[in-house]
Formats: structure tokens, C-alpha cells, sequence
């Protein structure tokens, strides 16, 4: 049986984890650990780093055989700010997958809020009136009005780091990525 950590308690992460890996043959483990960047990511190299380092933490916390991290963030681009998100997986033998997913521009009124220093989920729960919108449909969801929501974005990007995974273990491991 695979032992398979992943670097969040996050509902809408975890359960993206479960869709892709669900089967007798897994275990899935949540798991609490530090992102070491910004509460807020505010780059696709910084998000992505988030999800290596999640990913790392819980691999090495939960003694895991492989460990999935994922991060949420944001990116300027076009002077918007875009939703972004990443997710790594790391295994025993020191091998790193990493993938990236879809993007959306923000309403600049949520943008001004990000930009000012909130957090996107706090931004968010002020938007809209709702809480706990990060474990549910996420920023995503709401804005693509409910056609992607959070889980699906990221198991897209599990489905991204499972697939590779499965190739590179099949035809010769790939060097560890600069992170």
C-alpha cells in the first residue's frame, strides 16, 4: 500500500488528492506543514516553490512514499492580478514533479484588496459575504461562476503530477528541479 502524504488540511486540496489517487492501493494522509513563502504568494515562482516545500515537509513529517504539495497564489501580468496555483510531488528517492495550472484575472476591487496586503481568501469572505471560500469553490469558483471550482483546478494539476510521475519512474527518473 502507498503511503501518500499531502501538505494540507485544506478540504478543496485534499479532496483533489483523493479524486486523482482514490483506490484501495493508496492512503491518503493530510497533513499540516509550513509553505515557507508568504502567506500570500505574489509570483509563480514563489507559489510554486510553496508547493515543493509543502510537499517536501509532508513527505519527511508522515514518513510517506510519495507527497503532494499544493499552492494557491497570485501573478501580475498586464497590470491584473491573476489567480495562480501549483503543485509538486516528491518522492523518497529525491524525485520533484511540479506542475502549474489555470488562470484568471481578478476584479480590481479584489485585486486592490490582495495588492493592499489581505490574503485572497480574506479578500474574498469580504467580497462575497461568505466564509471558509479557500476549503470550498475558492476564488475560482466564484468567478467562473461556478463552472471550476477549487478542487477541479486542483486536481487538474494532480492529474498533471500523477501523470508525469508514472512516466518518469516508468523511462528513467528526472534530476531533482531547481527550486
Amino acid at each position: 500500500m502507498m503511503r501518500i502524504a499531502v501538505g494540507t488540511t485544506n478540504q478543496a486540496k485534499v479532496a483533489a488528492v483523493e479524486a486523482i489517487f482514490f483506490n484501495e492501493r493508496h492512503v491518503i494522509v493530510p497533513t499540516k506543514v509550513d509553505s515557507a513563502v508568504a502567506a500570500q504568494p505574489f509570483s509563480d515562482e514563489e507559489t510554486r516553490a510553496g508547493a515543493i516545500n509543502r510537499a517536501k515537509h509532508a513527505l519527511e513529517k508522515e514518513k510517506a512514499d510519495i507527497a503532494i504539495g499544493l499552492e494557491g497564489g497570485v501573478v501580475e501580468a498586464d497590470s491584473q492580478l491573476w489567480v495562480c496555483n501549483w503543485g509538486a510531488l516528491v518522492d523518497r528517492n529525491g524525485m520533484v514533479v511540479s506542475a502549474g495550472g489555470a488562470r484568471i484575472p481578478l476584479p480590481l476591487e479584489v485585486a486592490e484588496g490582495v495588492w493592499s496586503g489581505r490574503e485572497l481568501g480574506e479578500v474574498m469572505e469580504a467580497y462575497t459575504g461568505q466564509q471558509n471560500i479557500r476549503q470550498k469553490e475558492g476564488a475560482i469558483g466564484i468567478f467562473t461562476h461556478g463552472y471550476v471550482n477549487r478542487t477541479e483546478m486542483f486536481s487538474h494539476i494532480v492529474k498533471l503530477l500523477r501523470g508525469q510521475y508514472e512516466f518518469w519512474t516508468k523511462n528513467g527518473a528526472l534530476k531533482e528541479e531547481k527550486s
